[in-house]
């Protein structure tokens, strides 16, 4: 059965906004609010135009835009798929595991490095350190629904707590840190993008030179000590930033 005929898709033809829109704006939010779930195989294309009494290429162009954002896929053979919702993190001082949890992505972690490093400047400077003093360096996979979404690059002072392989692929590293009686409580944050690297763009599942969305943070405790420094890279299909902004009094 048509997992759409349970939806209650309706265009305005009164409307400025396109047709295509209309309709492709209600599957999205469906696919967000998990009404259309990862894995779920959308009805045929001229049974779908019929019954919203839409055209065929107007559904096609509907279906095609999300297709574009990574929430569709079409596979041959099969038809077009729900692959997931783009998870929208909110500007605030959470962890990127605690954020997909909270939307139901079913985060898992593959840990690349966890080694000892001398501070380079730009680590030094930015965790108020000694230039070359040692730091703990982990290097971090975080997948959903067994694709790539993130690559997470942090530096951490030593002694702060104990890094355990098994622990960082089983949880977040703000509560590890929470669990270890660290108060976390400003960061200083700058989010940006440019082209993946070649190495980037294998570890991520993307085409060399696409775009990434990019994060630096150093991340403060109740003491005003820099108990983190991360650099961090997204998929933009996969993820965005969500910001709230208020109009000065």
């Amino acid at each position: 059965m048509d997992p759409t005929v349970q939806l209650e898709l309706s265009v305005d033809r009164g409307s400025p906004v396109p047709l295509y829109y209309q309709l492709s704006q209600q599957l999205e939010s469906a696919i967000e609010h998990g009404a259309l779930t990862p894995g779920t195989l959308l009805g045929n294309e001229i049974e779908l135009a019929a019954r919203l009494g839409l055209s065929r290429p107007t559904v096609r162009q509907a279906i095609q835009s999300l297709v574009d954002k990574g929430l569709l896929v079409r596979r041959r053979g099969v038809g077009t798929q729900v692959v997931h919702s783009q998870v929208k993190r909110p500007l605030e001082l959470s962890s990127l595991y605690d954020d997909l949890e909270t939307a139901g992505q079913r985060p898992a972690t593959q840990v690349l490095v966890n080694t000892v490093v001398t501070a380079s400047a730009e680590v030094a400077a930015a965790l108020g350190v000694a230039e070359n003093s040692e730091l703990h360096r982990i290097e971090r996979l975080r997948l959903t629904h067994g694709e790539p979404m993130a690559y997470l690059c942090n530096y951490l002072p030593p002694g702060l707590l104990d890094l355990d392989t098994a622990q960082l692929e089983a949880t977040g590293l703000y509560r590890l840190m929470r669990a270890a009686g660290i108060t976390l409580h400003s960061a200083r944050q700058t989010i940006g993008a440019r082209a993946a690297t070649p190495d980037e763009a294998a570890r991520l599942g993307e085409e060399p030179a696409a775009p990434l969305l990019t994060m630096q943070r150093v991340t403060f405790d109740d003491t005003g000590r820099a108990v983190e420094y991360g650099t961090h890279t997204y998929r933009p299909t996969r993820y965005s930033f969500e910001f709230q902004l208020l109009v000065r009094p």
